[in-house]
């Protein structure tokens, strides 16, 4: 195989191809002459260390550019977003009918979430979404509560953060209700699912990966 490949060209296909053959000689000169002037820099001896069972890459090679990691944007702290007040909700802001059309988004971000909320759906299927869904603009109702002036409220969830709600009430009076030691209930188009505020004490964000047990308890 060796021999096929190394020997010389046939002079017909020399010819048909515009190719001199060349005797040994000449080619290993060729050769020389053509590595040293692609690798100028390397003495003789180099290049012939190099051709040893060795690649040669006959072109430079090209330097990676190293990429510059771009600086991470820091957000604001807590105490920050507390001395900003971010979230405080200004008392002229403090209306139940301006929320009542976020209310209505909520309902139908529910029903899409349920998948429309039929008579026939699976109560428990139906109360453990409701769990994990965000509960922005839910008309809820204290059930049941340590503190007895927490009992029978109801409004417009404007807020949640991990231990309170914010809710507004019909009366344009901005409620803050904590979560530990209360029962909440939520309506939605007949159907009713209970919240135990005390096995509840989580941020939206938190609870999508969060397993609820079936039924709650709470000590009164």
């Amino acid at each position: 195989m060796e021999s096929l490949i190394y020997s010389p060209l046939p002079s017909k296909i020399a010819r048909s191809i515009s190719v001199q053959p060349q005797g040994s000689k000449a080619a290993e000169a060729f050769v020389n002459a053509f590595l040293k002037r692609s690798m100028p820099a390397l003495a003789e001896e180099d290049i012939q260390t190099r051709l040893n069972r060795k690649a040669v890459i006959l072109e430079y090679s090209h330097k990676k550019m190293k990429r510059k990691k771009k600086p991470k944007t820091k957000g604001l702290t807590a105490k920050e977003r507390r001395d900003m007040r971010l979230f405080e909700i200004k008392p002229e802001q403090q209306r139940y009918e301006m929320f009542v059309p976020l209310h209505e988004l909520w309902k139908q971000y529910i029903r899409d979430l349920c998948n429309g909320l039929r008579p026939d759906a699976n109560p428990q299927m139906i109360q453990t979404k409701l769990l994990k869904a965000d509960l922005h603009g839910a008309l809820v109702t204290v059930t049941k509560s340590k503190c007895p002036s927490y009992v029978g409220l109801n409004g417009i969830i404007l807020q949640e953060m991990k231990h309170i709600f914010k809710i507004i009430t019909k009366e344009d009076k901005l409620k803050v209700i904590p979560k530990v030691n209360s029962v909440f209930c939520v309506e939605i188009d007949g159907f009713l699912s209970y919240i135990y505020g005390s096995k509840f004490q989580l941020r939206s964000s938190e609870r999508s990966a969060k397993k609820f047990k079936a039924k709650g308890s709470i000590d009164l």
